[in-house]
């Protein structure tokens, strides 16, 4: 079984990372998204929230499942004998961070491949922190996330969009 890795901070998860996982899911028999536990940036969503709003949103995936994780991201890949770890590149400044991240990987982990998915076009500019900052500026984000994630960001965010 060809299991990938699809590790991230997922504060929140959007439209964008959803349609990685979607076409990853395609090229692999099994991938887990892996949730960072303890990323050094600061979170909105509890790990145990961001696991259950990835949850309900690849709820259609038959072959995608999801774990919370710590540490090095290879011990991780080892862990769940992942052959691939899958990263999604928005724009060329993605590139020179994911051409490292890979590097490192590959030293670290010589077994595991790095699979890069190019971002959909509408989905080139979305980051999690934007979306964060345009929702809780009342921005309109339902075109860019699911359906549970626009209600979870308007609970944190008190109604204001």
């Amino acid at each position: 079984m060809r299991i990938a890795i699809y590790p991230g901070t997922f504060d929140p998860v959007t439209n964008g990372h959803l349609d990685i996982a979607t076409r990853a899911a395609r090229l692999f028999d099994k991938l887990i998204i892996g949730v960072y536990e303890n990323p050094n940036k600061p979170i909105l969503f509890s790990t145990a929230e961001r696991e259950e709003l990835i949850r309900k949103a690849i709820a259609e995936l038959p072959n995608v499942e999801v774990q919370s994780f710590g540490g090095l991201t290879v011990d991780f890949a080892k862990r769940v004998k992942a052959v691939a770890m899958v990263r999604g590149l928005r724009m060329s400044a993605d590139f020179e961070r994911e051409f490292d991240m890979a590097m490192m990987t590959k030293k670290l982990y010589p077994k595991l491949e790095f699979v890069c998915l190019m971002s959909r076009v509408e989905y080139q500019f979305l980051s999690s922190s934007l979306l964060k900052e345009a929702a809780s500026l009342g921005g309109d984000i339902h075109d860019l996330v699911p359906p549970n994630v626009v209600e979870a960001l308007r609970k944190k965010f008190k109604g204001k969009f």
